[in-house]
């Protein structure tokens, strides 16, 4: 049976106006990470608030958005950035947001596990009626160089652990490390930016239900974009599901 489901995915960069100019300002910028997050989950909720009012019954949200895209370089003092993914101050307001407004979300954030300490390039889906659906943890994370500028994730963040997800999250699927969410729209799956290079999860998402899928990234590059412009077409037709890709804007 065909549906129509209508899909909004932000494109932004960071909007914390007060942000440092030269490297030795940034790292002093320990006393400002909250003031960061609420500038960026404030503008983004802004952004939700417009689709929904234009029809949209899911929003993608942008990689890391609560941040900069700090892995150009390393520097420690972004670490306490990271956040619960049940629990955190960012999860915890855009729940209220998607109960309110009744759009399904993917929130992409820098995430702290509450027991291991491990942090992760993650991303939350959240239900339209503010349920906590479960969460994709990054698989494969890039560390090197390119013409434009040079990428630090494994300073940050590690792969997947293909751990469980906490009870009360509901998902499809055998393969801990690709789970498919079900939600009001349609069956979500994620794969985040530099996931997609890897015909694998695609595969995987598809055969555990994916319907939608979400590739929050940020890419740069003559290369990585070229294959930005073919990967999604090709994977679309594959395995007959939707991809939903948003590039973030710099900074």
């Amino acid at each position: 049976m065909s549906r129509t489901v209508r899909v909004a995915m932000t494109q932004t960069a960071n909007r914390y106006e007060a942000m440092p100019s030269n490297a030795p300002e940034l790292d002093l910028l320990a006393g400002q990470l909250d003031a960061i997050r609420k500038a960026n989950v404030e503008h983004h909720i802004e952004l939700i608030e417009a689709a929904a009012a234009g029809g949209a019954q899911v929003v993608g949200l942008g990689e890391l958005f609560t941040a900069p895209y700090f892995a150009l370089e390393r520097r420690r003092v972004w670490l306490p950035m990271a956040e619960d993914s049940e629990r955190g101050p960012t999860v915890t307001e855009l729940r209220e947001v998607a109960a309110r407004l009744g759009v399904v979300l993917v929130a992409p954030i820098y995430e702290v596990d509450a027991q291991t300490g491990a942090r992760f390039n993650t991303a939350v889906v959240i239900d339209h009626d503010g349920r906590w659906c479960g969460r994709y943890r990054k698989t494969h994370i890039p560390c090197g160089t390119n013409e434009q500028g040079e990428f630090h994730e494994t300073f940050y963040y590690g792969a997947s652990d293909g751990a469980p997800q906490p009870d009360g999250a509901v998902v499809l699927g055998t393969n801990p490390y690709f789970p498919v969410f079900p939600t009001a729209v349609g069956n979500i799956g994620v794969a985040i930016c530099f996931d997609r290079h890897f015909e694998g999860v695609m595969s995987s998402l598809k055969r555990a239900g994916a319907e939608l899928v979400f590739s929050p990234a940020i890419t740069f590059g003559e290369k990585s974009m070229r294959l930005w412009r073919h990967e999604f077409p090709v994977d679309a037709m594959r395995h007959r599901v939707v991809i939903c890709g948003s590039n973030r804007l710099g900074g």
